[in-house]
C-alpha cells in the first residue's frame, strides 16, 4: 500500500484540536468539539456512526460504526497544571517544561497569560501580574508549527491519536472509536466504556490510537510504531497480527520494546474483561514539553495501518 502525504490544509484540524485547553478533568471542550465536527462530517463518511454519550458516560463518547469487532481508544486530555495557593503549581499528569514557558488559562477574572518558574527545591511557581483564582488549570500556549516533513506543537499527545481516529472514521463500516478521560493521571474512564462495548457488542480487541517516544531504536520518519510492550505486555498473538497487516500492506512501521510508560491499553489489561489490544502510534520527540514533534511520515502511516487494520482485525 502506498503512504502519501497529507497538504498542510488538512492538518488544520489537528491545529484546532491542539488550541482546545482540555487537561485530565476537563475533556468536556473536547467532547464538545468533536460532536460539532462529527455532526457536520458523518454524512460524507463511508458509514455514519451511532453516537453514543450522556451523563452515564461522563465526558466519554463512543462512535459505533456497522457490526464493529475492534475499538480504538484514542484519551482527549493534555497534562498541564492546577492552581494551588498563591503563585503555588501542582502538575496534572507529567508535565515536561522549562522555566519561563508560557501557560494559558481563564479564571473568573478573564484571560491568562502568564510564565512558569520554580523555586530552589524545583516546585513549580506561576508569574503573573496578579493572584489566579485556586483551581484554575493552565496549559501549554500553542505554538503550531507545519513544515515540509513535521508538525510540532505542544499536546500532540494525545490530539494526533484523535486525529487519527477522526481521519480513519471517514472509510470506516465496521469498529467502534472511543473518546476516554484522565489517561494522562491516572486513568479512570476505560473500564466502564470497555464494559459496555463488550457487553454491548462483544467487543474484546482495541488499538490504542496513542503517541509514543522517539528512542535509541525508534525514529522519526522510519513508520507508526508498533509496539510489543511498554509497563504493561500485551498478548503477543494479537500484536503478531497487527505487525502481519503491516507487512502484507507494505506499510512503514517500527517494533518498540520499552519498560515504562503506560496507555489506555493498561487500563484494558487491569481490567477484568478479555480484551486484546495493542498500542499503536507515531513517534513523537519532546513528549509532554511545549515542543512535542512528529514527523509526517509517520502520521501518514499510523493513519493507513489503523485503516487496513480495522478491516482486517
Amino acid at each position: 500500500m502506498k503512504v502519501s502525504s497529507k497538504n498542510n490544509s488538512e492538518y488544520q484540524l489537528l491545529k484546532k484540536l491542539c488550541e482546545i485547553q482540555a487537561p485530565s478533568g476537563q475533556e468536556a471542550t473536547v467532547k464538545e468539539f468533536l460532536l460539532d465536527y462529527i455532526h457536520k462530517e458523518k454524512r460524507s463518511w463511508a458509514a455514519e456512526p451511532e453516537i453514543i454519550e450522556g451523563d452515564e458516560f461522563q465526558d466519554c463518547l463512543i462512535l459505533k460504526f456497522g457490526n464493529p469487532r475492534t475499538a480504538i481508544f484514542a484519551h482527549m486530555d493534555t497534562v498541564g497544571f492546577t492552581v494551588r495557593y498563591f503563585n503555588q503549581l501542582i502538575s496534572i499528569g507529567s508535565p515536561d517544561a522549562e522555566a519561563r514557558t508560557k501557560l494559558v488559562g481563564k479564571d473568573s477574572k478573564g484571560e491568562i497569560e502568564c510564565e512558569l518558574e520554580y523555586d530552589q527545591e524545583n516546585h513549580a511557581l506561576y508569574k503573573f501580574g496578579r493572584p489566579i483564582d485556586r483551581g484554575t488549570s493552565l496549559t501549554y500556549k500553542i505554538d503550531f508549527r507545519d513544515t515540509t516533513d513535521f508538525i510540532q506543537s505542544p499536546y500532540l499527545d494525545n490530539r494526533l491519536g484523535i486525529f487519527n481516529a477522526l481521519q480513519v472514521a471517514k472509510t470506516l463500516k465496521d469498529g467502534v472509536i472511543v473518546f476516554s478521560c484522565w489517561e494522562e493521571h491516572g486513568g479512570g474512564s476505560v473500564g466502564y466504556l470497555a464494559e459496555y462495548i463488550y457487553t454491548k457488542w462483544k467487543v474484546r480487541q482495541a488499538l490504542i490510537s496513542d503517541i509514543t517516544w522517539v528512542t535509541d531504536g525508534v525514529e522519526h520518519g522510519k513508520g507508526v510504531v508498533i509496539s510489543l510492550r511498554d509497563r504493561n505486555i500485551p498478548r503477543r498473538n494479537f500484536v503478531e497480527k497487527i505487525i502481519s497487516i503491516a507487512h502484507k500492506n507494505e506499510i512503514p512501521f517500527q517494533l518498540e520494546v520499552e519498560g515504562s510508560g503506560s496507555s489506555d491499553g493498561g487500563e484494558l489489561q487491569r481490567g477484568n474483561l478479555p480484551f486484546d489490544w495493542c498500542f499503536v502510534g507515531a513517534p513523537e520527540y519532546g513528549a509532554h514539553t511545549p515542543h512535542e514533534k512528529v514527523h509526517k511520515k509517520d502520521i501518514d502511516s499510523m493513519i493507513a495501518l489503523y485503516r487496513v487494520a480495522m478491516k482486517n482485525l
